[in-house]
């Protein structure tokens, strides 16, 4: 799919055909239309692939007039997915005439982009519009690492009664998304610091600041998934030995029902055998057996509560 907009006074219109100075978003192109890009639009056609590849890394590369740069992006997979969030690649090529976006599967933080919640947006202005897009991108991982830590809470909660690892293992696969967000945002942080000791981009004092705003989001979104990893650790080590004091606390209930049950079936036992039994004509014989039974599992259970075994 390929989509042509362009900003008239900070507003972004969708555009029916390409023109000079607006943003082309290309999501999921089918081979087809790779080839008019770079045909018609004069995109580099391997700078189109390295933005679809699904193992690429955050770097720039240069090449005359066009520039290629790959972020790593905050990726919701759901429940379904080998971890509920990952990373995907986003690639932004600057062009003598217009700027292009490209990824492999609808992005968020370009979504966001196009409903126009993006203040000052230009189209014209690609070196401004790229640093939005660092800035937004470093916003997005703060976002999904409030939701991990939200998802984390609720795990923790029903953690407390478990005796299954099925919660045990949904942290494991939080621990993985917060993995995959610490390398992406470690190889954005590299890839933004040579942007700017390589003075790729022209700024004017306005986009220094703005560069600096996306530097601190970047790191600030490090720290926290710094913090929430080492929560994680912490807190699938300590709930570990819970789920096996859990496990353990069932077994000992039924490690001492057991025993109880075990004494009055031996009586019962003894008192059924085939053979000659003391009172066993007495009239009371049935309610004295019952009566023994009844007291030694009730002497059984008090001298477990003595002991604190219940």
């Amino acid at each position: 799919m390929i989509e042509y907009y362009r900003s008239v006074r900070g507003t972004l219109t969708h555009l029916e055909a390409y023109e000079a100075g607006c943003w082309v978003n290309v999501v999921t192109p089918t081979p087809d239309e790779l080839t008019y890009l770079s045909q018609h639009h004069g995109v580099p056609m391997d700078y189109l692939l390295y933005s679809l590849d699904l193992d690429e890394r955050p770097r720039f590369e240069r090449d005359g007039e066009f520039i290629l740069i790959v972020m790593q992006t905050s990726f919701a997979f759901g429940e379904t997915g080998d971890a509920p969030f990952d990373t995907l690649p986003l690639g932004i090529i600057h062009t003598p005439a217009a700027i292009v976006t490209v990824s492999t599967a609808i992005n968020p933080v370009i979504e966001e982009f196009k409903a126009g919640r993006i203040r000052s947006l230009s189209t014209v202005k690609r070196n401004r519009f790229t640093m939005q897009i660092f800035l937004r991108v470093a916003q997005r991982y703060l976002i999904d690492l409030k939701q991990i830590n939200r998802q984390v809470d609720l795990i923790e909660t029903k953690l407390e009664t478990s005796t299954r690892n099925r919660e045990l293992l949904g942290l494991l696969r939080y621990e993985k998304s917060l993995v995959y967000f610490k390398t992406a945002l470690k190889a954005n942080e590299l890839m933004m610091e040579r942007i700017r000791r390589d003075r790729v981009f022209e700024m004017y004092p306005d986009d220094h600041d703005l560069f600096e705003d996306v530097l601190i989001e970047n790191l600030q979104a490090i720290e926290m998934t710094d913090i929430a990893t080492t929560i994680l650790v912490s807190m699938m080590g300590a709930f570990a030995s819970v789920i096996s004091n859990n496990v353990n606390a069932v077994v000992k209930v039924l490690t001492v029902a057991t025993i109880m049950v075990a004494i009055p079936t031996w009586i019962t036992g003894v008192f059924g055998m085939n053979v000659l039994l003391p009172v066993q004509e007495r009239p009371w014989a049935f309610a004295l057996i019952i009566g023994l039974c009844a007291v030694s599992s009730a002497g059984l259970l008090l001298w477990f509560r003595l002991k604190r075994w219940l």
